[in-house]
């Protein structure tokens, strides 16, 4: 019989995992849509919007595909998620673009 504390850690690595998918596709979707609307909309809002939606509708997606009855605390734990998707998707590339930046900086510094 399994406790919940050896649950957790593959818990937390497929939340990670998913959390990792879900702003790949909501960062490539934000990239295809800001060039559609000619940056009218403002990139924080929609990566949020895109984030949301997309959380929610894989949420759904896989509760229909495994069987699983949807409860009001499921939904706010994907809502949660989608959260965490649209501050990883606004910020986390960001970041990811600057530290680069920053380290061929470094190295241009060397040579």
């Amino acid at each position: 019989m399994e406790t919940i504390m050896q649950t957790i850690p593959g818990a937390l690595s497929a939340i990670l995992l998913a959390v990792l998918i879900l702003m790949v596709i909501t960062n490539i979707i934000v990239q295809v849509v800001k060039k559609l609307t000619w940056d009218k909309v403002p990139t924080n809002l929609l990566a949020f919007v895109v984030a949301m939606a997309v959380t929610l509708l894989v949420f759904f997606a896989v509760c229909q595909i495994r069987g699983v009855p949807i409860v009001w605390y499921m939904v706010a734990a994907a809502v949660a998620l989608g959260f965490f998707v649209a501050f990883a998707a606004m910020f986390g590339f960001d970041k990811f673009r600057q530290m680069l930046e920053q380290i061929t900086r470094l190295e241009n510094r060397k040579e």
